[in-house]
C-alpha cells in the first residue's frame, strides 16, 4: 500500500479555507449571487461572481487582517455555492491540497498571489504515496483582478510570496466542499496526509 504509483496526467485550484484565524458572517456580495436560484452554478457563474465580489471594495475593506494568519468572511455563493473571501499575510499559504468533487473559481482582490498546481487527475481513494510524472507541474501569478476557474479534483498550493503586503481573494466552490485532502510533496512524491471535512473549517 505504501508503494509510490504513478499518476496519470490529464487536461484537467483555489485555496482552501481551512486554516484561517478569523471568521465572521457577511451578507450576499457579488452581483451575480441570487439565493433563491434553484439552478445549480455554472463553472462560468462562480467565475463572474467572484470577479463581481473582488471589485466591491467595502466589502473588501471590511475583512479583518490578522499579521500571521489567513482570515476569512463565508459569503451567500450564487445557487447555493460554498463562498469566501480570505486574506492572506505575507509569507502564508494552503499547502498542497484539492477540493474532492466541486468545481470552483477565484479572483485576488488586492495584492497577487501564486498558484502551483498539478495537471493530473489523482485517483480518488486508496492510495498514500503517489509518484508524479515529469511535466505535470504548473504555475502562475494571479495579480489584482485576475483569477482562474478549475475543474472537480483539482489538485493546488496558494501562496502569497510577499514580504510586506497582504493579499484578499475571492472562492466560489459548487457543490460545498464535502471534504479537503490535504498532501505534503517532496520532489515528485506526493503523500496524502489527512482528510478535512465541513465541520474542520466551518
Amino acid at each position: 500500500m505504501s508503494s509510490p504509483h504513478s499518476a496519470v496526467s490529464t487536461a484537467v485550484s483555489v485555496p482552501s479555507p481551512s486554516a484561517p484565524v478569523a471568521a465572521t458572517a457577511s451578507a450576499p456580495a457579488g452581483s451575480s449571487a441570487t439565493g433563491s436560484s434553484a439552478a445549480a452554478p455554472t463553472v462560468a457563474e462562480l467565475m463572474d461572481f467572484v470577479r463581481d465580489t473582488a471589485r466591491d471594495e467595502a466589502l473588501i475593506a471590511s475583512l479583518p487582517l490578522d499579521p500571521e494568519g489567513r482570515t476569512w468572511i463565508r459569503l451567500d455563493g450564487p445557487g447555493g455555492s460554498e463562498a469566501w473571501l480570505i486574506g492572506w499575510p505575507p509569507g502564508t499559504g494552503t499547502g498542497w491540497h484539492d477540493h474532492a468533487d466541486s468545481f470552483g473559481a477565484f479572483t485576488t482582490a488586492s495584492g497577487a498571489l501564486k498558484e502551483h498546481s498539478l495537471a493530473v487527475r489523482l485517483p480518488t481513494d486508496g492510495w498514500k504515496t503517489l509518484e508524479l510524472t515529469e511535466g505535470v507541474d504548473r504555475s502562475r501569478v494571479l495579480a489584482t483582478g485576475q483569477g482562474r476557474a478549475f475543474g472537480q479534483n483539482h489538485v493546488h498550493e496558494v501562496l502569497n510570496e510577499s514580504t510586506d503586503a497582504h493579499a484578499v481573494s475571492v472562492h466560489a466552490y459548487y457543490p460545498p466542499l464535502p471534504r479537503i485532502r490535504r498532501f505534503s510533496r517532496t520532489g515528485a512524491v506526493l503523500r496524502l496526509e489527512q482528510t478535512e471535512r465541513p465541520g474542520d473549517w466551518q
